[in-house]
C-alpha cells in the first residue's frame, strides 16, 4: 500500500532549508518542492504522458514568486489538460516553438531583411533615411508584432502614419506607408504573410505637397546672395564654403568633404571620389566606379589658393570647427545662410544646384548632356552611357569659366548679359 502523502502547509514551504544535497517536499498528487543546495525552491510537477505512460516532470515556478496556493492551481490546470489527453509539456514546447517562430517574423525582422536587400541598390543617403524612418516611426509601436498579425489589420497600420500626419510629417508619412507596403510584400514573396494591408490604405492620409529644395534663380535675387555672402562676418572656412558652393554648384556633402588631395589646383580640377558621390553603396564599394571631375574657374582656383594657407596642411578643404581631421558640419552653410536672412523656403545650400541649373539652361545655349554631366546627374539608358562615358570636358571647362564670370557681373551689378556658349580653345 502506497505511502500516505500529507500536503504541505506553507510554513513548511518557508521554513524548508537547504541540505547538502537536493531534496523534495512532496504536496500530493505530483506536486512537489525542489529544495536545492543554493536555497532556491523550485515547484515540480510529475506526471505521466497521456500516449505513452512515460513519466515525465514539468516546472511550475519557483518560491516564494509563486506560492503554495498558486502552484496548487497551476497543478490543477495540468491536470484538467492531462484528462483531455493534452500533454502539458509537448504544449510548453510548442508554445515555445511557434512563439519563438513568431519573433523570427515580427515585423522589425522582416522589414530589417527587406533593408538588407535594398540597402546596396540605394543611395547611401536614402539607406540611412528609409532606415531612420522604420526605426523611430514604426518599430517601437509595432515593431515586435508577427507579421501575420498585422497582415489584415489595416487600421492598426493606420495609426502608425496618424501620429507622424499629427506632428505635421505628411510626406514622410506617405514614405513611410510605401516602406511598409514594401515590408509586408517582401514578407509575401519570402513566405511569412498572404496579404498587404498598406494597399487599404491608399487614400487614408492627406494628400503630400510636392516640394523642392528653396533656391533663388531670379538674377536680382541671386545678385542680392552674392553680395550677402561677400559680407558674411562668420567663420573664414564657411565663408570660403558659401563662396564657391555657386561657383562649382556640387551636393553640399561633397563641396564640405572635399579633400586636398582630389584637387589639382594647376590643372584646375576637382575630383570628387566614389565614396563621397550620390550613389548606390554598391557603385560606391566598387573600385571601377570613376570619380566626378568638377572643372575649376579661375575664380574657383583664386578662392582655394586663397584658403589653402589656414587648411592646406590638413586632409580637408573645409574641417570642422571643433576638430580639424573631420569634414565641417553639414549644417555649417545651412546655418550660415540663415544668418545672413535666408530662410529655409528661400535658399538652401543645395539650392545651389537648382540656382545653377536653371540659369545655365534656360539663359544659355548650353548642351543639356554638359550641364547635367557637370552637376553628376545620372542620366537613364543609351544617352546616359555615351554622356558618362564622354563627360564633355571641354564644353564644362568653358561653361564653368562663363557661369563664374555670370556671378560677378551679377556681384558687382554690372549689365547682365546672357550666358553664351563659349569658343573652343
Amino acid at each position: 500500500m502506497p505511502k500516505r502523502i500529507i500536503p504541505l502547509t506553507p510554513s513548511q514551504v518557508a521554513n524548508a532549508k537547504p541540505q547538502v544535497t537536493p531534496y523534495k517536499l512532496r504536496d500530493g498528487s505530483g506536486l512537489l518542492l525542489l529544495v536545492n543546495p543554493d536555497k532556491a525552491k523550485l515547484w515540480r510537477l510529475d506526471y505521466r504522458r497521456p500516449s505513452s505512460g512515460t513519466r515525465n516532470t514539468l516546472s511550475l515556478g519557483s518560491y516564494p514568486a509563486v506560492s503554495l496556493a498558486k502552484a496548487r492551481e497551476k497543478a490543477r490546470e495540468v491536470r484538467v489538460l492531462l484528462a483531455d489527453g493534452i500533454d502539458p509539456g509537448a504544449q510548453r514546447a510548442a508554445l515555445k516553438r511557434a512563439g519563438a517562430e513568431q519573433a523570427a517574423n515580427s515585423f522589425e525582422v522582416v522589414a530589417r531583411e527587406w533593408l538588407a536587400v535594398k540597402s546596396p541598390e540605394w543611395m547611401e543617403e536614402t539607406a540611412k533615411r528609409a532606415t531612420g524612418w522604420l526605426e523611430n516611426n514604426v518599430f517601437p509601436i509595432i515593431g515586435k508584432r508577427p507579421i501575420t498579425e498585422l497582415e489584415y489589420n489595416a487600421p492598426e497600420l493606420l495609426v502608425v502614419l496618424q501620429r507622424m500626419v499629427k506632428r505635421g510629417a505628411v510626406d514622410s508619412a506617405h514614405r513611410v506607408r510605401e516602406h511598409m507596403g514594401s515590408v509586408f510584400r517582401y514578407a509575401i514573396a519570402t513566405g511569412r504573410a498572404k496579404h498587404d494591408p498598406v494597399a487599404d490604405l491608399r487614400d487614408a492620409l492627406p494628400k503630400a505637397q510636392a516640394t523642392n529644395f528653396a533656391a533663388l534663380t531670379k538674377p536680382d535675387d541671386i545678385a542680392a546672395l552674392l553680395r550677402a555672402i561677400d559680407g558674411y562676418q562668420g567663420s573664414a572656412v564657411t565663408r570660403a564654403a558659401l563662396l564657391l558652393s555657386p561657383m562649382v554648384f556640387q551636393r553640399p556633402g561633397e563641396i564640405r568633404q572635399a579633400e586636398w588631395a582630389n584637387i589639382d589646383l594647376e590643372a584646375a580640377e576637382w575630383r570628387v571620389p566614389a565614396p563621397v558621390q550620390k550613389l548606390t553603396k554598391a557603385q560606391k564599394d566598387n573600385p571601377r566606379t570613376p570619380d566626378h571631375i568638377v572643372l575649376l574657374s579661375t575664380q574657383a582656383v583664386a578662392l582655394l589658393r586663397e584658403i589653402q594657407p589656414l587648411t592646406g596642411r590638413g586632409r580637408y578643404v573645409f574641417p570642422g570647427a571643433r576638430d580639424r581631421d573631420r569634414p565641417m558640419s553639414n549644417n555649417a552653410v545651412r546655418s550660415a545662410l540663415r544668418r545672413l536672412g535666408y530662410l529655409g523656403d528661400e535658399m538652401t545650400a543645395h539650392g545651389f544646384r537648382h540656382m545653377a541649373s536653371t540659369r545655365l539652361h534656360e539663359m544659355s545655349s548650353w548642351n543639356t548632356d554638359a550641364i547635367e554631366a557637370a552637376l553628376s546627374h545620372k542620366m537613364p539608358g543609351v544617352r546616359g552611357v555615351y554622356a558618362g562615358r564622354a563627360q564633355f570636358l571641354d564644353e564644362r571647362r568653358r561653361m564653368m569659366q562663363a557661369w563664374a564670370d555670370y556671378l560677378d557681373v551679377l556681384r558687382t551689378g554690372a549689365n547682365v548679359v546672357p550666358l553664351k556658349r563659349g569658343k573652343s580653345a
